[in-house]
């Protein structure tokens, strides 16, 4: 059993009253003892020793922290439990961010615990020689001060060259207390005497040889350590990842600027791409800038070094922005302008006068923040009004190398004698589907909806077709200035605004009321409107009351639609009627179904009588006997509603019923192939035809899957429930999350048991139905409470059934209990 398998086990555990759950634990305690070992990554019989044997202890170790845990264990002291711990700290990690680390408090707890004097630290199989075998460097620094001089030596031997000077005389006094003042002469001769070998610390050599000299080593070493530098194991940590290459998060309090400009200047954080294992591991420097409040010279150095990335993580200062790299085009404005912006780091008056050139700069502007908008809005005052002054703007944006009060300064003169705009310069039409600005436009649009209301409605006469839709689409007009626009340019600016999926509600609402054919057909082509507005709109049926026949442009679209992708848009309107749609629905489709095709051929004839039906028949496009059938009634009094019956019998319930039990094709499921002819599922005689045999078990779970499948077939179709499918949604899942059923009808009607509670795991670990989790959990421990009670026994019996018990969860219960209840 592992950790996974132990769920039923551990939900059960929590489900019972205390004193039964620990009842439980313990009658269940080699599973238990199986499933802890899996989960913490150590032998049985040591998660036996460190649990006890106590039931409450088992069951609490079943939902402990995994990291807490290894450090209860590291604090034994026992050298074997230290090494298992050891070993299992990755498997630890990984399982709790996805990707294997270390465990910082890990090795402190181990060597605070550590009785020295036990000979099994350091034997073969011991802890110390895993340690020098496979610990990192980052991981070994809580040796330095710790209490074993093999370890002590070794580590510092190995990180010498990155320690600050306090933390290394730390380690010799730790040494000089552990083993005598020899040991210091002993570490510079082996040091020495190791051929091609650099300590990468001379001084650190030459104050060891200077202390072994000395009466009182540990003295002399305590004189030369500046007091209170670098006592902090984090402060230490973080320094470590950083010569690594790893951003080691937040910066420690007492890892203060100056400590780390003291390092720095000691041995240069590297700006070139390293090897070592950090995942960000481009440059060291570059790990450094990211924290919050790095200095300026620190960030510059990086900058230059590293332009583009330094300015994609670090928070530049304002010199960056007009620099050399700046000019050379190495800086993203995109994302530095923005983070400097709203930190505060970079002034918006200054930036918008100085830094170059405008059209990037207005390009990565944060529009959202509002001192840079009101900084805009007080530059753009010295336009007005004046629609030359705006076009003029534009028309020189592109070119304009100054900064972005420069670019509005000159636009605003008359005294330049540059050419001033009168119109828009190199106008565009609207393109359909849009698509949004960029450069110069996207800096206009920015900067334009930055003026003033009164500005806006003076100059938005004078846009290209191409400005309005970007307006429309991708800003935000207040209403007045969207009045002056449709003013201005009429419909077409309104269907170029609809020429995109991404409209609000209130938009899409807008451009719907507005029933205008050309703004419907962009809507229809472009827009993601619900099918039921597609119906509508081949229907002729006008929002606003009334109908019309379809025009033109709608009928184009159908003729362009793409039937790979979106053939439902034409199966929208076979009820229509119309004889434009209808003309092409036949001429584009080929109805599958002889019910699709009768019910175009009624459609047709109830909206435009016997001759727009010859007209679809001429086409030659159906069936050759449902044409001559057809044409014999179209002179009958009553031939409509022959034709009528002749569909309502390829609608019977029973036709269907006998189409849906066929086995699928590789052309999608079958009540797929009915929907997508515009045939509608009868549902009740589909559940009745369920519950009495007659409908397929594939077919029935082909139905569920759909997201219109009611809840009566569904509470139906519970009892054979499927299982939980790694690779794809399972129809419980997918009723769950549309709202269709509830986790109660999953606890009270799906089986097999084993399922249901598979599928309630699922859906109460997704996040849409955490809300449910307490309910849930109160339901069914009342559940088990009644059935189960307090008898251990009858718990256990319950789990034993479960995997192959072939009914309800309830059921599951009460047959538990049944077994294990004393007869009379």
């Amino acid at each position: 059993m592992n950790h996974r398998s132990a769920t039923p086990l551990r939900l059960a555990l929590r489900l019972a009253a205390p004193d039964t759950a620990d009842a439980l634990a313990a009658r269940q305690r080699p599973e238990l003892l199986a499933a802890l070992s899996d989960r913490f990554g150590l032998p049985e019989e040591m998660v036996e020793t460190l649990t006890g044997p106590d039931g409450a202890a088992l069951r609490a170790a079943l939902d402990a922290d995994p990291e807490a845990f290894l450090l209860r264990a590291a604090e034994t002291g026992d050298p074997v439990i230290a090494r298992a711990v050891w070993r299992a700290r990755y498997r630890i990690a990984a399982d709790r961010t996805g990707r294997a680390r270390d465990l910082p408090e890990l090795l402190p707890a181990i060597l605070r615990a550590a009785d020295t004097t036990d000979p099994r630290w350091e034997a073969e199989d011991g802890l110390l020689p895993l340690l020098q075998e496979e610990a990192t460097r980052i991981e070994l620094l809580p040796a330095l001060t710790g209490p074993f001089p093999q370890l002590i030596s070794f580590t510092l031997v190995q990180v010498a060259r990155f320690l600050p000077m306090p933390v290394a005389l730390d380690a010799c006094i730790a040494l000089v207390q552990l083993v005598g003042d020899e040991v210091l002469s002993a570490i510079v001769d082996g040091v020495e005497r190791i051929e091609d070998f650099d300590l990468g610390r001379p001084e650190l050599l030459d104050l060891m040889r200077e202390a072994a000299a000395d009466d009182d080593p540990e003295s002399f070493l305590r004189e030369r350590r500046p007091a209170g530098e670098w006592t902090d194991p984090a402060a230490l940590r973080a320094l470590m990842m950083l010569r690594e290459g790893i951003h080691p998060g937040p910066r420690p309090d007492t890892l203060d600027w100056e400590l780390i400009r003291r390092e720095h200047a000691r041995l240069p954080f590297e700006t070139e791409p390293s090897h070592g294992y950090g995942r960000h591991n481009s440059n060291r420097l570059l790990q450094l800038t990211r924290w919050e409040g790095c200095p300026d010279d620190l960030v510059m150095e990086c900058f230059r070094a590293s332009p583009w990335t330094t300015a994609r993580v670090a928070e530049l200062p304002f010199e960056a922005l007009v620099g050399p790299e700046a000019a050379a085009g190495k800086v993203p404005f995109g994302e530095a302008l923005g983070r400097g912006l709203r930190t505060g780091r970079l002034p918006v008056d200054r930036l918008l006068a100085e830094v170059t050139p405008a059209v990037e700069v207005l390009g990565a502007l944060p529009y959202d923040h509002e001192p840079t908008r009101k900084a805009l809005a007080g530059l753009l005052d010295r336009l007005g009004t004046d629609p030359v002054n705006w076009l003029t703007l534009y028309a020189r944006m592109g070119r304009a190398r100054g900064s972005v009060a420069e670019l509005i300064d000159d636009a605003a003169s008359t005294a330049s004698r540059q050419k001033r705009n009168t119109s828009w310069p190199r106008p565009l039409e609207a393109v359909f589907p849009a698509t949004p600005p960029e450069a110069s436009r996207a800096a206009f649009l920015h900067l334009f909806q930055c003026a003033s209301e009164e500005a806006q409605i003076a100059v938005v006469p004078h846009f290209d077709a191409r400005a309005v839709q970007h307006l429309l689409v991708y800003g935000d007009p207040a209403p007045a200035v969207r009045e002056a626009v449709i003013a201005a340019h009429g419909v077409a600016a309104q269907a170029a605004q609809a020429a995109t999926p991404s409209l609000s509600p209130e938009r899409l609402a807008y451009l719907l009321d507005l029933d205008e054919p050309q703004v419907d057909a962009n809507l229809f082509f472009h827009c993601r409107i619900d099918q039921q507005e597609r119906v509508r709109m081949l229907a002729g049926r006008l929002r606003g009351g009334g109908t019309r026949p379809v025009p033109d442009e709608l009928l184009h679209v159908l003729r362009e639609t793409n039937l790979g992708h979106y053939r439902h848009w034409l199966i929208a309107g076979l009820d229509s009627g119309d004889l434009g749609v209808a003309r092409t629905l036949i001429g584009r489709l080929k109805l599958r179904i002889p019910a699709a095709r009768l019910r175009l051929l009624v459609a047709v004839w109830q909206r435009g009588g016997p001759d727009a039906v010859r007209e679809i028949l001429a086409l030659d496009r159906l069936p050759v006997t449902l044409r001559r059938q057809t044409e014999k009634l179209l002179d009958l009094p009553d031939g409509l509603d022959r034709l009528r019956a002749r569909l309502a019998a390829e609608e019977d319930p029973e036709k269907l019923l006998e189409f849906l039990n066929k086995a699928p094709g590789h052309d999608g499921s079958q009540p797929h192939k009915l929907t997508g002819e515009g045939i509608p599922l009868p549902w009740p005689d589909l559940i009745t035809a369920y519950r009495s045999g007659r409908l397929a078990p594939g077919a029935a779970q082909d139905l569920a899957e759909r997201t219109d499948c009611p809840r009566e077939l569904l509470l139906a179709l519970l009892p054979n429930t499927p299982e939980v499918d790694r690779y794809s949604t399972a129809w419980p899942q997918l009723a769950l999350r549309n709202g269709t059923l509830t986790p109660e009808d999953i606890l009270t009607h799906a089986a097999p048991a084993r399922r249901a509670l598979s599928h309630l795991r699922h859906a109460l670990n997704s996040a849409e139905q955490k809300p449910d989790r307490q309910q849930l959990h109160t339901q069914a421990a009342t559940l088990t409470a009644e059935h189960l009670g307090t008898d251990p026994e009858a718990w256990a019996v319950a789990l034993q059934l479960l995997p192959t018990f072939a009914g309800t969860l309830p059921e599951l219960c009460a047959t538990a209990a049944a077994i294990t209840r004393p007869t009379a």
